[in-house]
């Protein structure tokens, strides 16, 4: 009680930015969970009563917006990213009960093995891989809030216990040590769940969470649009299906998807976004910049990334009159591999209206 009045004396930013340090941490290539201070604050200072998240990824910056009091709209071209958007900003009131969580993690409601037999002897022992399914046994039975819920568990349980969070790598070769890579991923499940569970709250306003390409939502007249695209890196590369397509799979037990059957981890097919590379990333700003020309746009890009930030300014003034540039710094990388180059850089914060 007395940390909740504590909270209330707050500012609007501060008490977002502290429910949303709540929020289930999903290790997710370009994050913004250590930045979601600075955007409480910019948010706060822009006011509406509208946003959109076109790139929300792990779901938290479209969170802190809802707690914010915005009616909050999240698109994400992935669909993982739409599971937890749609169990923690479109869900007001659904949580996992006890009853909900014992089922999930007690005998199997059918004989089903498709993980078991897909990725036989790839990232997970026998008994993770045979929890799996059967927790999708049951995860089947659910809908709504409660379905999306018990899928975002499950994905963090499994991005947990998989060495760096990305599935470019098929064994323990950078076991650092940690308690989560030895955790039974049923243990791993009721934990994440009750995390995800604890950050469920009702703004009272309407939000929803949509799949798709950016350039493809519908038309709406968002008071705020926040920004989050890939960054072009200047080498390496950004794909987020190679690192995280086992998610990506697991997040609709793969109905739908098609497995590369002939590559070692057994990927999906890459799915283009201009974004990824040097050669069309202005392009693709550039329209989404006319995109939203009449919403406040506020973009995040890094400095390791191209194009540059005076290519970026002359984009974004094309199409809006004040273009304001925050700089923070951040501990950002491009790649996960041995040679990726963890470094301070400056991460920009356009504000365009």
């Amino acid at each position: 009680m007395e940390e909740r009045a504590a909270l209330l004396d707050l500012p609007a930013g501060l008490r977002a930015a502290a429910r949303a340090a709540r929020f289930p941490r999903l290790r997710y290539m370009g994050s913004k969970y250590k930045l979601v201070p600075v955007l409480a604050e910019v948010f706060d200072e822009l006011g509406g009563r509208t946003a959109l998240d076109a790139f929300s990824g792990s779901g938290v910056v479209a969170y802190t917006l809802k707690a914010l009091g915005y009616e909050v709209t999240t698109n994400d071209f992935l669909h993982f990213p739409s599971v937890i958007a749609r169990a923690t900003v479109e869900n007001q009131t659904e949580r996992l009960s006890d009853e909900d969580l014992e089922r999930i993690c007690g005998p199997a409601a059918d004989d089903r093995d498709f993980i078991q037999r897909t990725f036989a002897g790839l990232y997970f022992d026998a008994d993770d891989r045979a929890f799996l399914d059967s927790a999708w046994s049951h995860i089947d039975q659910l809908s709504g809030g409660k379905r999306e819920l018990a899928i975002s568990a499950l994905l963090l349980a499994a991005a947990r216990k998989q060495p760096r969070g990305v599935f470019t790598v098929t064994n323990l070769r950078y076991d650092d040590g940690r308690r989560d890579l030895h955790l039974p991923l049923r243990e791993h499940f009721m934990k994440h769940a009750a995390a995800y569970n604890a950050v469920v709250f009702d703004s009272a306003l309407a939000c929803r969470a949509l799949h798709g390409e950016v350039f493809e939502l519908p038309p709406g007249s968002w008071d705020v649009v926040y920004l989050d695209p890939p960054y072009a890196p200047p080498r390496d590369d950004n794909c987020y299906v190679k690192r995280y397509h086992f998610l990506e799979g697991l997040s609709c037990y793969w109905r739908g998807q098609t497995i590369l059957e002939d590559t070692k981890t057994k990927k999906l097919p890459k799915r283009y976004t201009p974004f990824s590379y040097r050669r069309t990333v202005v392009d693709g700003l550039q329209r989404v910049f006319k995109q939203f020309r009449d919403s406040t746009i506020v973009l995040s890009y890094s400095s390791n990334a191209v194009p540059d930030l005076n290519t970026i300014q002359a984009l974004l003034s094309e199409v809006k009159s004040h273009v304001e540039v925050r700089t923070i710094d951040h501990r950002y990388s491009f790649g996960t591999h041995g040679q990726a180059k963890r470094r301070l850089a400056a991460e920009y914060l356009f504000i365009a209206r």
